[in-house]
């Protein structure tokens, strides 16, 4: 994961005009996010059902993971070794209760996919946690800031019209300067975007009650990018998993869970 000590330093003005910089840089990066896409072994998602069950002590917590290709847990052969397996695990080893999960999404969607496609369905069920993760798509893009803060304040104010009793978290973007199959300027100026737009949501959701957006987590062990190295693999979405919840039980979010 990246590093917050050793992140480029970007400046608050740099943050606001990353999509302007990005366009204008266009005539290069976008022959190399074309060439990057050609080369790179595009993974398959992870076999369903995307969902599963962890065993723990009382009734279940049931938690909901929706995303993008991180939902669908692409760069592992089974669901139960991606990001809402890992998630499952870390919240009942945290908590001690049972934890029932699915996830919801598809590979390549942006936070406005997840929206039009994906969030109705998706909250047609119980909810105990919402883990959201999204936004990689929404940099590859170059979607505004501003859309991308619409999008995650649907998501949040409808999980909790529907569900009002949830925590919901939401991961921190990818830190893009530390992927070494990017080439340079698209690794830099992916970089500058997507923390525009983190920047852009973390100040819907931290501003909600029982709500957080991780912080940026510690650097990227080794091993854990799967072979196409832009996915996680199985010890890449545990060790994802396991800074996600214990970042949220840190902040209090799950101490009505927590074992006495």
């Amino acid at each position: 994961m990246n590093d917050a000590r050793h992140a480029p330093h970007i400046p608050a003005i740099a943050l606001r005009l990353s999509r302007a910089a990005a366009v204008l840089r266009g005539a290069v990066i976008l022959p190399q996010g074309r060439r990057l896409r050609r080369e790179t072994p595009r993974l398959p998602d992870a076999p369903g059902p995307w969902l599963g069950a962890v065993e723990g002590d009382g009734e279940p917590l049931h938690l909901l993971v929706l995303g993008d290709s991180t939902a669908a847990g692409v760069g592992v052969e089974h669901a139960d070794l991606g990001l809402g397996g890992r998630l499952a695990e870390a919240l009942a080893a945290r908590t001690g209760r049972a934890v029932s999960w699915r996830a919801h999404g598809r590979n390549g969607a942006t936070a406005a996919d997840l929206v039009r496609g994906h969030l109705a369905a998706a909250l047609d069920g119980p909810v105990d946690v919402l883990f959201l993760t999204v936004g990689a798509n929404d940099a590859l893009a170059l979607r505004s800031a501003r859309a991308f803060r619409r999008d995650v304040r649907r998501i949040v104010s409808a999980t909790r019209a529907q569900h009002p009793g949830s925590v919901v978290l939401m991961s921190s973007l990818p830190a893009f300067f530390r992927f070494r199959l990017l080439p340079e300027p698209l690794r830099g100026t992916l970089y500058r975007h997507s923390r525009a737009l983190e920047a852009a949501a973390r100040s819907i959701v931290d501003a909600e009650p029982e709500a957080r957006m991780s912080p940026p987590p510690p650097p990227y062990t080794e091993g854990f990018f799967a072979s196409d190295e832009f996915h996680p693999s199985a010890l890449g979405y545990r060790d994802w998993a396991e800074f996600a919840v214990d970042d949220a039980a840190e902040a209090g979010l799950l101490a009505r869970w927590s074992r006495a």
